[in-house]
């Protein structure tokens, strides 16, 4: 049996804020609202584009928008480090920004196929010349399809909670009756944290259900809800090395699937990984974690995903001082490895790497 090395992240840094209490994402940032073929898009962009390195682009999860979704990722210090090298552009679905209007009766939101076409005229617009994704739910799957339709924009994704199949969690729909929207709520609550994290996990749940319930006109957050729910399948298949590598649909570009080990994702995000090219795809499930990893750990997907770039070549020097190697177990013998059932390889993430070893194919368990 591969061995599977647990890694221990400590967290000491607090999240950082600027005075009175702002949060630093607010900081060096202009709004855009960017017109497409498929209507107008509401993005936010940190900071101006670094020579020829890639834009970090985001997108957001269902019943959040970017600030809900990322600002405890991108606030955190060893954040910061990240931010000096790259931009970042954080995308809103249509309708789910803060203070967005009330769609008109009729109207027809976009798909998730075009709201993955909505991206590339929005990165011309804004001279953005390529991204490394990180995408959450839904967001994952609108970068997964961007990266497949265009492959030369995408340098790299980091795909947190991604289900690749069609609708998932929410099979339920078919049976949905009149005034579904007033349980909209407990149903997106149920997507993003486990039945042990809505009963034991009073205080984040609570703030993530006034997120919920208060940041998003429900009205605009069903119809995206059920874009989502229509989801198709996407269309990746894994390569068999000497038979198809070259003509397979996959992903083309590095991937670090991500996934707490208490998620009810977990089954969806293995299943992905399933599908894609074992030697540039990660499989990062972090222990006593759950539905919301850039959330409840947002140092340790910092060093992960700092590791991540610099297996693409980029932040040679960034500092991973408080990454510990601890002692090897086998996959057994790992309480939060149960349930992988990815082909990889195991691996860990050694001192002064250059993060070569993240990109390769295998799965890796962080524990706090």
């Amino acid at each position: 049996m591969e061995e599977l090395h647990d890694v221990q992240l400590t967290e000491i840094k607090p999240l950082l804020t600027g005075q009175n209490g702002r949060n630093l994402q607010d900081f060096d940032c202009q709004e855009h609202d960017v017109e497409t073929a498929h209507g107008v898009l509401h993005v936010t962009m940190r900071g101006v584009a670094k020579g020829n390195r890639p834009t970090i682009l985001t997108y957001h999860d269902l019943g959040l928008n970017h600030k809900s979704c990322f600002n405890s990722l991108f606030n955190y210090e060893d954040m910061q480090e990240v931010t000096q090298h790259f931009s970042v552009l954080h995308v809103d679905a249509p309708g789910q920004q803060e203070n967005a209007p009330i769609f008109p009766a009729g109207y027809q939101y976009p798909t998730m196929h075009e709201l993955a076409e909505m991206l590339p005229s929005v990165l011309k617009q804004l001279q953005v010349k390529s991204v490394i994704g990180i995408g959450v739910g839904a967001g994952a799957y609108i970068l997964t399809k961007l990266a497949l339709n265009e492959p030369s924009l995408v340098e790299g994704l980091v795909l947190i909670n991604i289900d690749p199949c069609a609708k998932g969690w929410m099979g339920w729909a078919a049976a949905k009756l009149s005034g579904w929207t007033s349980n909209l709520v407990d149903i997106i609550m149920e997507h993003h944290f486990s039945t042990d994290e809505l009963t034991e996990n009073k205080e984040i749940i609570q703030t993530y259900r006034i997120h919920i319930s208060q940041d998003v006109p429900l009205d605009n957050l069903a119809l995206f809800y059920n874009s989502y729910d229509s989801r198709p399948e996407l269309q990746m298949e894994r390569p068999v090395f000497g038979l198809n590598e070259n003509n397979v649909t996959t992903l083309r570009c590095p991937a670090l699937l991500v996934v707490g080990d208490t998620s009810p994702a977990v089954d969806a995000v293995v299943e992905c990984n399933s599908r894609l090219n074992p030697t540039n795809t990660t499989l990062l499930k972090m222990a006593d974690c759950g539905g919301l990893p850039q959330v409840v750990q947002p140092g340790k997907l910092a060093e992960a995903f700092k590791y991540f770039v610099q297996g693409m070549g980029y932040m040679p020097t960034a500092g991973m001082t408080r990454l510990v190697r601890s002692r090897t177990h086998s996959a057994s013998s790992v309480g939060s490895a149960e349930g992988i059932r990815s082909r990889s390889a195991a691996t860990t993430l050694p001192e002064g790497a250059s993060g070569t070893e993240l990109t390769a194919a295998h799965a890796v368990v962080l524990t706090p």
